[in-house]
């Protein structure tokens, strides 16, 4: 958009300088023309959905259409409901004052059209930003068709209108994003009487507010979210809203290791003290992922509910937070997360997962440990080849042992590298690690995915582990 035009102050400086708005559909469409053109990302931020849900939300938006995103939890829908919120014009011109900006050249509110009529070209207008014209709504029982949609207002008729006066309205959410994107999540959980409301503002453009019928023609896009299960005839949303949406799109969680990854480090907020480098082995990375991979292919684990990419994004700061204690306790120089920190991860984990059958011998911590070691040895047979790991699982043989921890310092595994034929060489084998905190998360690596072969036994003494024969 051209700067000079924000420096426009009236409707007669919009029209000299040739200023035409636009629909909100075709100011959308426009703009994802634009990005399609320019072979720009269409939503950035957004990992996992290009082949998928994105190519569907393109065809709903060139196609001016009402959208629906449906998906358990942890999916990206609210991320992706803000991210349309981009594909808006950064600067509209409104009528000044109006509380439903109202567009300059065609008023739809009474006082808007009575100003125009009174002032004509030198009525004052407005720029809105993006942000001025998306709102955003959680649908919650309380929500009333008064948040929503408006309210008779007692102060208005007290100072002397009749309530067949538009003006008595208090205009709800939606009014006030009238030239812009509403978004309502979790939209099942609306009452019926406010979704009768809505489905009637989307597709007729009236509304009925205490027995008054107003049109209320908005020039809104309505996007919403909600969980499969409860957006049947079975559920919680009635049949003609439904109707109203234009379009549904499924939605669903990353499909690949490298995709749940990219997002748990895109989403990560851990706060990192600067001095202090993190450093994060890929294959510890790859497990975390797997951990909730491995929790959405159990059938211990209720899937209506879903298992959220929040499990990934938490599990990683839950890690990284137990091994940024030991650095600070051994006064180490970096942050290196090793197997040993996994237990941290219980915590973040257990809230997160629903247990299909609950009972005195079913417990989150034994589901959560199988959950791990699944995901352990799945990665551990991707980095590292079994038989190249003869000489270290020989040397357990001849009765020697070694103790990990995770308030060990790494100096204490340097010992395990000279003393232990070939884990040097199998360290080399997974990448290159050229620290002793690296060494160290390495080596515990090597000696679980053994263990985890059954070639060695492990111990647990309080938070020490010992590996043996």
């Amino acid at each position: 958009m051209d700067q000079s035009l924000l420096e426009l102050r009236t409707i007669g400086d919009l029209k000299r300088a040739g200023y035409v708005t636009k629909p909100v559909r075709i100011e959308m469409r426009d703009n994802l023309l634009g990005r399609l053109r320019r072979k720009e990302k269409v939503l950035p931020g957004i990992v996992g959905y290009d082949d998928t849900v994105l190519p569907e939300i393109e065809n709903g938006i060139l196609a001016g259409h009402h959208m629906i995103l449906l998906g358990e939890r942890g999916q990206a829908k609210s991320r992706i409901i803000r991210s349309l919120a981009s594909l808006l014009d950064e600067h509209v011109a409104a009528i000044e004052g109006c509380e439903i900006n109202d567009d300059p050249f065609a008023p739809i509110c009474g006082r808007c059209r009575a100003l125009a009529a009174e002032q004509g070209d030198e009525m004052p207008i407005a720029w809105l930003t993006r942000e001025h014209r998306y709102a955003e709504k959680l649908a919650t029982p309380d929500v009333s068709v008064a948040d929503l949609i408006g309210e008779i207002d007692p102060i208005k008729v007290a100072e002397g209108r009749y309530l067949a006066d538009a003006e008595t309205i208090h205009y709800g959410l939606i009014p006030r994003t009238n030239r812009g994107i509403f978004a309502i999540n979790e939209l099942p959980d609306l009452t019926e009487k406010v979704q009768v409301g809505l489905f009637n503002l989307m597709e007729e453009k009236d509304v009925q507010i205490k027995g008054y019928k107003i049109r209320l023609p908005v020039d809104v896009i309505f996007v919403a979210s909600a969980n499969p299960e409860d957006y049947t005839s079975r559920g919680r949303i009635i049949t003609p809203l439904k109707d109203r949406f234009d379009i549904q799109i499924r939605t669903h969680y990353p499909k690949t290791l490298e995709h749940e990854v990219a997002i748990m480090e895109q989403e990560c907020s851990y706060p990192l003290r600067s001095e202090m480098p993190l450093r994060m082995p890929q294959f510890l990375k790859d497990i975390l992922a797997q951990i909730t991979f491995e929790a959405r292919a159990s059938n211990e684990i209720n899937q209506t509910s879903g298992v959220s990419v929040r499990v990934t994004i938490n599990n990683l700061e839950s890690v990284i937070s137990n091994a940024e204690k030991r650095a600070i306790i051994n006064d180490d120089s970096e942050i290196v997360p090793r197997l040993s920190d996994l237990h941290s991860l219980y915590a973040s984990t257990a809230g997160k997962i629903e247990l299909e059958y609950v009972g005195e011998d079913k417990k989150d911590d034994d589901l959560i440990e199988r959950l791990v070691n699944r995901a352990v040895l799945k990665v551990f047979d991707r980095c590292v080849k079994l038989d190249d790991l003869k000489r270290v699982a020989a040397y357990f043989e001849q009765g020697w042992g070694v103790e990990v921890s995770d308030r060990a310092p790494a100096s204490d595994y340097l010992d395990a590298l000279r003393e232990v034929p070939g884990l040097r060489e199998a360290i080399d084998q997974i990448g290159v690690f050229e620290t002793p905190g690296l060494m160290a998360t390495a080596s515990e690596f090597i000696f679980e995915g053994l263990h985890l072969h059954q070639k060695l036994n492990k111990e647990r003494q309080g938070g020490r582990y010992s590996y043996h024969a």
